[in-house]
């Protein structure tokens, strides 16, 4: 039997700290997205209810090497030494948020010292959202460049990530060759070189860089048909998708937002709007059993 996820991190957690999770009910464990160590604070956990607290004794600096430790098979310093991003991606596609006094050099984060807290987040793959919404997607075989816009919150790399995966394997067309710009380690969740989190037998996953740079790579490397990236923040980002698109590559992407008004109006997403870049997007509202999902096409 398959461990669910929330074992999964669970397992790798200091025996004290293991056990104060393992007093949750089961149901409020299948909920659980973040576990939350705060020196000198109770442990708690997050839902979408909110943050709860969990067991009687405080969090210590200790206890937080501890955690890194254990978790990542390595000593705190030589983890920190690689968290230049703020985070530590596990097997099975979980990380470790990282917070502490940052060591700066050459004005970069080299490492961090004297952590402060930790923020486990529990990764869970939701497979079957693509397959009713991917014919909204295409014309004849081909995937119109798509724009998944929401808040924090509803979805927006889930749904992503289904998507790839539903492309990749041919859940509702001839399989294509998908590349992810995973820059943040959240769409595959690599490991070792392994995705963590299904994304398709037909794709491939370049992590750790930015967007701009990652975009490059793939294209000139891997051939793809379709480039997949997480959170549109920047110029570069905009840049690089009008490079793939003059490519002939179609484009799936995230990014933060509620509405078509939003889109016009910020002014990276309004670069996009104007390039016209997007011919699809998906706006999620809500989240869980109460999201609904809208596809606008953009003429």
């Amino acid at each position: 039997m398959v461990d669910s996820p929330f074992a999964q991190v669970v397992d790798l957690l200091p025996e004290r700290l293991r056990c104060s999770m393992k007093q949750l009910p089961q149901a409020k464990r299948e909920q659980v997205e973040e576990i939350r160590l705060r020196q000198g604070f109770l442990p708690s956990v997050l839902d979408g209810a909110g943050e709860q607290d969990v067991g009687d004794t405080a969090v210590t600096g200790e206890l937080l090497r501890q955690v890194l430790e254990q978790a990542s098979q390595a000593s705190a310093h030589t983890v920190l030494d690689q968290v230049q991003r703020g985070f530590l991606t596990l097997r099975g596609g979980h990380r470790i948020g990282i917070c502490g006094t940052a060591v700066v050099r050459d004005g970069k984060v080299a490492t961090l010292r004297e952590i402060s807290s930790l923020s486990i987040r529990i990764a869970r793959a939701v497979v079957g959202q693509a397959e009713g919404l991917l014919p909204q997607l295409l014309e004849g075989q081909r995937l119109q460049n798509t724009l998944i816009f929401a808040p924090p919150g509803a979805g927006k790399t889930t749904l992503l990530r289904d998507l790839v995966r539903g492309l990749s394997d041919g859940s509702v067309r001839p399989p294509l060759r998908l590349a992810v710009a995973d820059e943040r380690g959240e769409i595959a969740a690599m490991w070792q070189g392994v995705p963590q989190l299904y994304v398709g037998r037909h794709t491939d996953v370049l992590d750790g860089c930015d967007k701009a740079t990652a975009v490059s790579i793939l294209l000139r490397g891997m051939n793809p048909q379709v480039i997949a990236m997480d959170e549109i923040t920047q110029m570069g980002d905009v840049e690089a998708m009008i490079q793939a698109v003059g490519c002939g590559v179609s484009l799936l992407a995230t990014a933060h937002g509620e509405t078509m008004e939003d889109l016009k109006r910020r002014p990276v997403y309004r670069a996009l709007y104007q390039a016209g870049v997007f011919r699809r997007v998906v706006l999620l509202h809500g989240s869980g059993l109460h999201r609904s999902v809208q596809v606008e096409v953009v003429t």
